[in-house]
């Protein structure tokens, strides 16, 4: 059968079962546009670019599947570098259509020519240049492979646009191996058997779980192995979900502004059960200090993650489903029948350290972030999917809404990124329509990717957004009154928009809360229409983040106030 390149394309996305596409159009995209309409694939026009990635990067992150994007080349490629390198810092699995100039163009330095290819090698798991109509199916069908497979992330494939018109035979792809990659999805049990042994002998031993549990589906597996071996269970700021928020198991999120109970326990455990975790510095403060009295198990699919950060004492290499699954039958087969005994002394000074230093801040005449979040939790019962901004925002979300369910929180955790919060949220709605999402974002970040209101709109998609408006930059006041003698430079954002007209603007609600009392009702009337919607929240603006572990110091010197 003979096809033009763009409808190969699209035949092989369909077969790889791709149902929403982000983008945006150009030059040298237009045939594949043009080929995408032909199609029941459902298109999604952003405002820009990075928005598409980051859709794209929302969308996986709630359904689980593969997101998929597509965008023109030169700077329409170069817009969704800070994207793609979201999505390969949290391992999230994702595929990035770029168009590029003809091939007979390509190095002349032609109009909206640029090597996307060269450019984002650091941050994909791999990409490609297709040369010719004839490698589309082996191509595409390997980017979703390696996008979804072992440990995911994002891979991007550029496409010249005579590619894209070229006619040739169409032979579909069955199967795809590739000798060069086989990811270890099955543990070594000698290596598992050790593990057991050590949490036998172990009598204050903590989980540590990260994104990993959430990328292998293994969240019941964990909450299983958690509960049956009586041991206490933090994660990482990405692992949020991966264990029941409201288990009295729960520690809370370890690290930089983690609980009391979560750092401390950290601190004086015995023994480290650490799975889908990197280790990364904002979790570990002070590396040489950083549980220091422990052993430390440590399962990961990506072995290059074992041993990077923090020495192990035993690495196990495999899938966290697999491995946890494996665990639990082993742990069936060694018999913990006295173990809550011997945990019991342990968790009384875990709840002793819960009660010494809760989360905790006093409500008074203005109104406090932490109360918004609370009363989001409370009015939503939970249930809500929730993106974040990056700063003071995501850092007061991950603390106060407690997550019961894998999938339903959505931040940017290893890079960062500003501006993610309100397209992630699109991208999340698209994926779950019969869901409530929510974004919980700050005043500065949100001012990023505005514009993607639009999007929201068009697609009449009702996603909420939550600024915590303290006209600042909060996160970087933050340190520049503790550490900097309250020097606010360049982080004073008193010069906003007014966010109720600019959301009346883009034909979204905007709704406003000055004053404690106005809080319930805002977020009330927000959840009680179909419509996208922007709650201003006018909150404190000096509050902090509590509790904070200053910069290179150990994870149990914590500022509580």
């Amino acid at each position: 059968m003979e096809l033009a390149g763009a409808q190969i394309m699209m035949k092989v996305l369909k077969e790889e079962g791709v149902e929403t596409i982000f983008g945006f159009p150009g030059g040298v995209v237009i045939d594949l546009f043009d080929e995408l309409a032909r199609t029941d694939i459902r298109r999604v026009l952003v405002r820009h670019e990075q928005g598409a990635v980051h859709a794209a990067d929302g969308y996986a992150r709630a359904s689980g599947k593969t997101g998929v994007c597509l965008v023109t080349s030169g700077p329409g490629a170069t817009n969704t570098v800070t994207g793609i390198a979201t999505a390969y810092m949290d391992s999230i699995p994702m595929v990035v259509f770029t168009g590029q100039v003809p091939t007979q163009l390509i190095g002349n330095d032609a109009f909206q020519e640029v090597d996307i290819v060269g450019i984002t090698r650091p941050c994909t798991k791999h990409n490609y240049l297709v040369q010719s109509a004839e490698e589309f199916p082996r191509i595409i069908k390997e980017a979703f492979y390696l996008a979804r497979s072992g440990r995911p992330g994002p891979v991007l494939v550029d496409i010249p646009k005579d590619v894209t018109k070229e006619i040739v035979d169409y032979t579909p792809i069955k199967e795809i191996r590739l000798k060069s990659y086989n990811p270890t999805y099955n543990p070594n049990m000698k290596q598992l058997r050790k593990a057991v042994g050590l949490i036998k002998e172990s009598e204050r031993p903590v989980i540590f779980a990260g994104g990993g549990i959430i990328l292998s589906r293994a969240a019941a597996e964990l909450t299983e192995f958690a509960r049956k071996t009586q041991i206490p269970v933090t994660t990482s700021l990405m692992g949020l979900g991966a264990f029941p928020g409201t288990d009295p198991l729960w520690l809370g999120m370890i690290g930089m502004h983690g609980t009391y109970r979560a750092n401390m326990s950290t601190g004086a455990c015995d023994l480290i059960v650490s799975i889908g975790v990197r280790f990364d510095d904002r979790v570990t403060g002070k590396t040489d200090a950083f549980a220091s009295q422990a052993k430390i198990v440590h399962i990961d699919i990506d072995p290059t993650s074992i041993r990077k950060n923090i020495p192990v004492t035993i690495p196990i290499v495999g899938d966290c489903k697999v491995s946890l699954r494996l665990l639990n039958e082993l742990i069936d087969e060694a018999g913990l029948e006295d173990i809550a005994a011997k945990r019991k002394k342990w968790l009384a000074q875990i709840e002793d350290w819960k009660s010494t230093n809760p989360l905790a801040y006093k409500q008074e005449d203005t109104i406090k972030p932490q109360f918004v979040v609370e009363k989001l939790y409370e009015l939503t019962k939970g249930e809500a999917i929730i993106t974040t901004e990056v700063g003071q925002n995501q850092m007061w979300a991950a603390q106060y809404y407690h997550f019961n369910q894998p999938n339903h929180f959505i931040t940017s955790g290893g890079l960062g990124t500003m501006g993610f919060g309100l397209p992630a949220a699109i991208g999340a709605q698209m994926a779950c329509p019969d869901k409530l999402v929510i974004d919980i974002a700050g005043d500065g970040s949100i001012q990023m990717n505005i514009q993607e209101m639009a999007t929201a709109v068009q697609c009449c998609l009702p996603v909420k957004v939550a600024i915590l408006n303290n006209a600042y930059l909060g996160m970087v006041r933050q340190w520049q009154e503790l550490f900097y003698g309250k020097r606010y430079v360049c982080t004073d954002m008193d010069c906003a928009p007014d966010f109720v007209k600019l959301a009346e603007a883009f034909g979204a609600v905007g709704l406003r809360a000055s004053k404690p009392q106005e809080v319930e009702a805002v977020i009330k009337e927000a959840l009680s229409v179909p419509q996208p919607v922007i709650m201003d929240f006018r909150v404190d603006r000096e509050e902090s983040v509590y509790p904070m572990v200053p910069a290179g110091a150990p994870i149990t010197e914590m500022l509580l106030v």
